[in-house]
């Protein structure tokens, strides 16, 4: 009764007292993180060069002596994924000639990257493969709902201003990647061929296309004057071209609900459980996935039925009561699977004749669906970066001036980034009481409306991915949990768990956005990279 009461007080102030103790933490925090960072600039830089001299690319030959002939191709694609598939229908919708190399052609079965959000579906648009999604039973998803001991609140996404198409989709994800090869291998100059990559070709330390072998297991060269990496999660290449600091907070553990009628129709569900939360979505008309997820690297054991028990009895009763019948029913049934869930900070060596897309590059912790919206971004800013090029051929230029892409792509790229890894961290339950506060914090935060559900909505979706507002959203949170806490009478408890509270969020967030790149994610225009042109001899766009 007496927070019935409250509510209304609250509102009424809570706006300009968040903007204020925003603005001040935000301003201290970031130019400390900025000095820090430029204070050990040039200590990053030389080490970052000795890594790069130092690298190795595995690689059995001698001189190349790649001439004219021997590069059959433009660019060289690693990967038919998602991001290799589209990037290979960009350019050669662009008039390059690209040589896609696949490990396995045949259609994929995962249990991630299902999710589009409706930032991802507007890249696809302006990418031209908004089909891709159609005739494969693909599902309209319009926002999220969240669950927490008992209650539960709908979060629609902000589409009032776009196209009536534009939503997030959800369908299987071997599904959607068939698509995508046969939209890529429809062009005349895309070559689609089944093969596992084995090393890089690298010459002066110019890369100059790969060694694999073939579907017959034959061993072959091909060269490009491009070699763009997209080969995955599980990349066997990209440890020459970054420097990859992989962590694994969690894994997902798969099933498929069949027949099952969701709360919230066309939405996202998301059960904030104990220990952490619980993903369910459409990805077809009779199908839901679910996926949950377990703290940590190692799951209970499939194969003795410690898996079906943790299932059973941790996790069910705590799924919403429309769903649990085909829960179970899906457990009994058997088909479960898991993969480690895997962030990764993108941290690469400019290389001549090589780039990195994709999971190979950059990862996040995939509650949020941000990957795909990740990379179908990336291959629209790398796309309008060549356009002007005719020529690729001048390895050294062009990685020069493709240092631009790696600053560009950061707003969007790192707000999403910090986004999943932070709403990971906070929608995961904790023995420490502060945490625990910050998340039912959020959870009542987004219940408020107005902007404090559009704003963090729009972030989620990717459709406003802008850092700063991000930030201001994630203090905004502590704050109010802080008010929370103090009304209507503060105690010396009740103010220290507060400023534990406000600690433990800024624990969360400013190690990430330090991983990110203070000045990119936030200053990029001071960036010199930002304002690279072209090479001389490419101002020509291709033909």
């Amino acid at each position: 009764m007496l927070t019935t009461m409250m509510e209304p007080q609250l509102l009424g102030w809570l706006s300009p007292l968040v903007i204020s103790v925003v603005l001040v933490i935000s301003v201290f925090a970031f130019y400390g993180l900025l000095v820090k960072t430029r204070r050990n600039s040039n200590k990053l830089d030389s080490t970052t060069s000795k890594i790069h001299h130092d690298r190795t690319v595995t690689s059995t030959v001698g001189s190349l002596n790649v001439n004219g002939r021997d590069t059959v191709s433009d660019v060289i694609v690693v990967g038919a994924g998602v991001a290799g598939s589209a990037l290979a229908y960009t350019l050669g919708k662009d008039n390059r000639r690209v040589h896609v190399i696949e490990r396995d052609l045949s259609e994929p079965d995962r249990i991630v990257g299902e999710l589009l959000q409706p930032g991802g579906y507007l890249k696809l648009l302006e990418l031209g493969i908004e089909d891709c999604v159609e005739e494969i039973d693909a599902q309209r998803v319009y926002g999220y709902a969240l669950f927490k001991n008992g209650k539960r609140i709908r979060l629609a996404y902000p589409l009032e201003k776009f196209h009536t198409d534009v939503s997030g989709r959800s369908f299987h994800n071997g599904r959607f990647i068939q698509r995508m090869r046969e939209k890529a291998a429809s062009l005349p100059n895309v070559q689609l061929e089944q093969g596992t990559v084995v090393s890089l070709l690298e010459e002066n330390g110019t890369i100059k296309g790969v060694r694999y072998k073939n579907k017959a297991g034959e061993e072959s060269t091909a060269f490009a004057a491009l070699t763009i990496v997209c080969d995955g999660c599980f990349s066997n290449l990209r440890r020459s071209l970054c420097n990859p600091q992989v962590d694994v907070p969690s894994c997902f553990v798969g099933l498929v609900l069949e027949n099952c009628n969701l709360p919230y129709a066309n939405h996202g569900h998301v059960v904030l459980a104990d220990p952490s939360p619980i993903l369910m979505y459409p990805i077809s008309s009779t199908e839901v996935r679910c996926l949950v997820d377990v703290p940590g690297q190692k799951v209970p054991s499939i194969a003795n039925g410690e898996m079906e028990n943790y299932l059973k009895t941790v996790v069910a009763p705590q799924m919403p009561h429309e769903v649990y019948d085909s829960f179970i029913a899906a457990v009994n049934k058997g088909n479960i699977k898991s993969m480690p869930n895997r962030s990764m900070p993108a941290s690469p060596y400019p290389t001549p004749g090589a780039l990195l897309m994709g999971d190979a590059f950059n990862m996040r912790h995939p509650l949020t669906g941000g990957g795909m919206t990740v990379a179908l971004s990336d291959i629209v800013v790398l796309r309008n970066l060549l356009r002007p090029l005719r020529d690729l051929s001048d390895g050294s230029s062009l990685c020069k001036y493709l240092e631009s892409f790696y600053t560009l792509r950061k707003p969007v790229a790192s707000t999403i980034n910090t986004l999943a890894n932070a709403l990971y961290k906070v929608f995961c339950s904790s023995k420490d009481e502060a945490r625990n506060e910050m998340r039912e914090a959020c959870f009542d935060y987004l219940s408020l409306g107005g902007m404090c559900t559009s704003g963090p909505v729009s972030l989620l979706s990717g459709l406003n991915p802008r850092p700063l507002t991000l930030v201001c959203h994630f203090f905004a949170v502590a704050v109010y949990g802080v008010i929370r806490l103090l009304i209507p009478f503060p105690s010396p408890k009740r103010m220290w768990l507060g400023a534990k509270l406000i600690s433990g969020a800024s624990g969360i967030i400013f190690p990430i956005i330090k991983a990110e790149g203070v000045r990119q994610m936030f200053f990029p225009a001071t960036v010199p990279a930002y304002y690279r042109a072209p090479p001389v001899k490419g101002e020509t766009k291709c033909s």
